[in-house]
């Protein structure tokens, strides 16, 4: 069964980030359970390959 994933405003956030040629590593911080993981691996598939470290 797939999943519907709905539009998240800081994809385009993250669009600019990746565009830049002056960008810096990502680190992605926030609250717990508000979908940061969800949007870090939806935003990983629009590059060739990625690694997702979490640093629990």
């Amino acid at each position: 069964m797939k999943t519907t994933l709905f539009y998240r405003a800081i994809l385009e956030d993250l669009e600019t980030w990746k565009s830049s040629k002056l960008r810096k590593p990502l680190v992605l911080r926030g609250a717990r359970q508000v979908g940061k993981t969800t949007v870090i691996k939806q935003f990983g598939q629009s590059f060739d390959s990625f690694a997702y470290l979490n640093l629990l």
